[in-house]
């Protein structure tokens, strides 16, 4: 009975830790976004070009953007090596003026665009994962992530739960103390290669002992650990979790025994009753009374450490949620930025007009001028305002929502990249109402119309075609590409977590989306098509 427990808490936990990779790695994800953004800022251009003043006002720029997004520092390296600007400028060991030439990340960075590398900080002696990435000038932008918070969270679970990179070597964990050790054996060149990336000066030895069938033993602990471990993402990065195995089953194995002893008990009353039925009645069922009322106690506590976790699962899932839809807003970035520049530029030249014209005395030109202003600065409103509300959370409860608002906002935020392509989207009328959440719905198409917009990136025709039909009390929404489709091993599992036929994707946009229309009463699927792929949205009427 005890190795059937122990495979069903494996199978139960196992979950779990997917579950935490897959949170660390939209987290990791949603900051990789930040070198991307800032590449082609025109404060850092002015800043690599040397410009006057330019370094005072990056610095700060990168100052503000590092409190907001919870970032432990950004800065800008020269093409040489040399740090122009950091938002750490006001700390007595800024970075500024530091050159970090000889970092691995930086060297990656100026050879093939982008980098990333898990090291100890050489001025602030913290871990941290660096991205970076190539910007303007031959500079390069850097962001740095500590994760102190995530430890935080995870000492306050139970277990141990640590993350290794590619070698094997733990870099983010809730034990302090295993940080950088190898869990593995590593020949002498692994070794040297490990410790110059991170910048140790040797590797710790491993924790804990491998001892077979998932059991691990700790020093300085008693009794066996199971050890949980997740496949390598595509970094290289894997999420463990160690669970003391005696704590963990054993409490089963005595539920099992305490309801076989209630059993046992049961009958013994019973036998009782029959031998003695006025002397032991009394007794026997005060003692049946007193275990029941136990054994009821101990079931409504599980009742609700279930119900907490189910709860904190929900939590778990809406954050998911969140960070993909974050992660989504930074791809479209460049979207949004296209959108605004025409008008702004625009706004600046009647502006500069409109200062001619009143030395003139042309009144009345300036009028126009002032209303073509007035007309371009509410495009503006109504692209920020569909960026600022995609953000938001969106709320779990349902009710009527018009469809073409949903449909509208999601072509806003991919306009850059839908206005490259041949796209066809149906008149849909304003009454038109479905059932469910603004937010949440725009999700789900701006996801399934990224994916279509990505597969299409090699396509010397793309085209994209949107149709929508009544059927009966619902609405169903066809989504076509001409792209390769989907080859029939990725469709079995499309909508499974980490199913994904691209290197740099998270296989987790789809099944977020499915999970929203279920949530809705709709549901999204993979439909038949002659060519290219095709996605089935299924929403139900109001």
């Amino acid at each position: 009975m005890r190795r059937e427990l122990t495979a069903r808490f494996a199978a139960q936990t196992m979950a779990d830790v997917k579950l935490r990779q897959a949170l660390l790695a939209s987290e990791v994800a949603r900051f990789r976004l930040l070198p991307l953004a800032l590449g082609d800022d025109r404060d850092l251009v002015a800043t690599v070009q040397g410009k006057p003043g330019a370094r005072a006002v990056m610095n700060a720029k990168l100052e503000h953007l590092a409190r907001d997004v919870g970032a432990a520092v950004i800065y800008v390296i020269r093409g040489d090596g040399l740090t122009l600007s950091a938002s750490n400028w006001r700390d007595p060991h800024s970075f500024i003026g530091r050159n970090y030439g000889f970092r691995p990340y930086f060297h990656d960075a100026v050879v093939r665009g982008e980098a990333e590398q898990f090291a100890l900080g050489t001025v602030s002696g913290k871990p941290g994962l660096y991205l970076a990435r190539r910007a303007a000038g031959g500079s390069v932008v850097v962001v740095k992530l500590e994760f102190d918070r995530v430890e935080a969270q995870w000492r306050a679970a139970t277990g141990v739960t640590f993350v290794t990179d590619r070698d094997g070597v733990i870099v983010v964990t809730s034990r302090p103390a295993w940080r950088f050790a190898r869990t593995s054996a590593l020949t002498p060149t692994q070794a040297r290669t490990a410790r110059e990336r991170i910048g140790v000066p040797a590797l710790a030895a491993t924790p804990f002992t491998r001892m077979g069938h998932g059991r691990i033993a700790i020093a300085g602990t008693r009794g066996e650990w199971l050890l949980l471990s997740t496949p390598p993402d595509a970094s290289g990065w894997r999420a463990h979790l160690a669970l003391p195995l005696r704590q963990a089953v054993d409490a089963q194995v005595r539920i099992a025994q305490g309801l076989a002893a209630l059993a046992v008990l049961a009958l013994f009353a019973a036998g009782a009753l029959l031998q003695n039925r006025r002397r032991r009645r009394r007794e026997r069922t005060l003692q049946l009374e007193s275990a029941v009322a136990e054994r009821t106690a101990d079931l409504r506590r599980e009742i609700d450490e279930r119900t907490a976790a189910e709860r904190q699962a929900a939590q778990m899932r809406e954050g998911l949620r969140q960070a993909n839809r974050l992660a989504t807003l930074g791809q479209i970035t460049a979207s949004v930025a296209h959108e605004t520049a025409q008008p702004v530029a625009a706004i600046r030249n009647y502006a500069a007009s409109s200062q001619k014209l009143l030395d003139l005395g042309a009144n009345r030109d300036v009028r126009e001028n002032l209303q073509a202003i007035d007309r371009l600065a509410g495009r503006i409103g109504e692209v920020t305002a569909e960026l600022r509300g995609f953000a938001r959370k969106g709320s779990r409860a349902g009710g009527p929502v018009p469809l073409a608002e949903v449909v509208d906002g999601a072509c806003l935020l991919l306009k850059e990249g839908l206005s490259r392509i041949a796209f066809e989207r149906p008149a849909i009328t304003p009454d038109l109402m479905v059932l469910g959440g603004h937010v949440r719905l725009e999700q789900v198409f701006v996801n399934v119309l990224q994916n279509a917009l990505e597969a299409l990136a090699d396509s010397p025709t793309p085209q994209i075609s949107m149709t929508a039909e009544l059927d009966g009390d619902a609405v169903r929404v066809l989504v076509s590409d001409n792209g390769p489709g989907i080859a029939p091993d990725v469709a079995e599992r499309l909508f499974t977590p980490f199913a994904t036929s691209r290197a740099s994707g998270l296989g987790l946009g789809l099944v977020i989306a499915k999970d929203i229309m279920e949530d809705f009463g709709g549901a999204l699927g993979l439909a038949p098509a002659s060519h290219g792929a095709c996605f089935a949205i299924l929403l139900r009427r109001a």
